[in-house]
This record gives structure tokens, sequence and C-alpha cells, in this order.
């Protein structure tokens, strides 16, 4: 029953991997169309933005049930974070209404103030209780504060973001590769 148990695991853990990575694709293809001149690369575009916000709601999900094995505050704050990361990016779609007008950028920084606050405290849990390597957890704890403090700062017209962003971005590239590759090696209780 433990190796079926623990074949889930690697499973959940390989398809949380390939959601990260699946979102920066979303996203990033998503945004490029959506600014598109043509009225038909804008609504393929607001698809991939949707379905990008769909799939950081799932991260949030997959990833809120580990950390809650070690901090239910920290597993809750994460999938909020999430949430807010979603509706943050999935909100310049509005801007398909003629009568609606959205800045492109102000929601997408939103959502990535919102998600380096929540991953914060996740990396910490993983640092903590061993769930990921050290060197990963530390990476993520530092990338993720210097990705927050970026987008705050461009709340407050510092444009910042794009260089502290970096340590972030390539975490998460990172962890999503680790997760794909070494998921059995993930400690669960």
């Amino acid at each position: 029953m433990e190796q079926n148990n623990t074949s889930l695991q690697v499973k959940k853990a390989r398809w949380v991997g390939a959601l990260f990575l699946s979102a920066f694709l979303l996203y990033g293809i998503g945004r490029n169309l959506f600014e598109s001149e043509l009225f038909n690369q804008k609504c393929i575009g607001a698809a991939l933005i949707i379905t990008n916000s769909i799939v950081v709601i799932f991260i949030g999900f997959f990833l809120r049930k580990t950390i809650i094995q070690y901090n239910l505050w920290a597993g809750n704050a994460y999938l909020f974070s999430r949430v807010i990361e979603a509706i943050g990016l999935v909100i310049i779609v509005l801007n398909l209404a003629s009568s609606i007008s959205f800045s492109l950028d102000f929601g997408y920084f939103v959502a990535m103030l919102s998600l380096g606050i929540g991953s914060i405290p996740m990396c910490y849990i993983f640092f903590k209780h061993n769930v990921l390597p050290k060197w990963l957890a530390i990476w993520g704890l530092i990338g993720y504060t210097f990705l927050a403090l970026g987008f705050l700062m461009e709340l407050f017209g510092k444009e910042w973001s794009m260089y502290l962003l970096i340590l972030g971005g390539l975490w998460e590239l990172t962890f999503s590769i680790w997760l794909i590759i070494k998921a059995g090696t993930i400690k669960t209780n």
C-alpha cells in the first residue's frame, strides 16, 4: 500500500512541475498574443491567460496539500496568494470589452507581488522541514523576497522588477524541473 502512495506522490509532484512550466508558457505566449492588434490573436491570448490563471490556482491547491502537513497558516497563505495572482493576471482580459480599460501592467504587478509574498513562507517551511534540498529552499526564499520587493517598487513607480524577478523566475524553472526529475526524493510525512 505504501508503494502505491509513494507512486501517487511522485506523479503528483511531476504534475506540479509540469504545471509550473506550463504557466510560464501559457502566460508568456498569451500575454504576447493579447497585446496584438488583431482581434483573433487577442482572443487566443485571452484564452491562454485564462487557462494560465486556472493552472496557477491548481498549483496553489496542490502545493497547499504538502505545505499544510507542516504549517496550516503557510499552506493557506500560499493558496490565497495564488488565487490573488490568478485574479491579477486574468483581469487584463476584461479589456476585450470596449467599455472597460485596465492597465496591462497593474494586475501583473499585483499578481507577482502576491506570488512573492505568499511563496516566502512556503520556501521557509520547505527549508525548515527538509522538504527540498537546502540550497533550493534558500534560493526560493531569496528569489521570492527579491521578486516581491521588485514588484512592490513597481507599484510605487520604480522600474526595478525586471532586475529583481530573475532569481525568483529562475527558481521556479529549476523547482519545476527538479519536481519532474527528482520527484521521488520529496520528503513527506
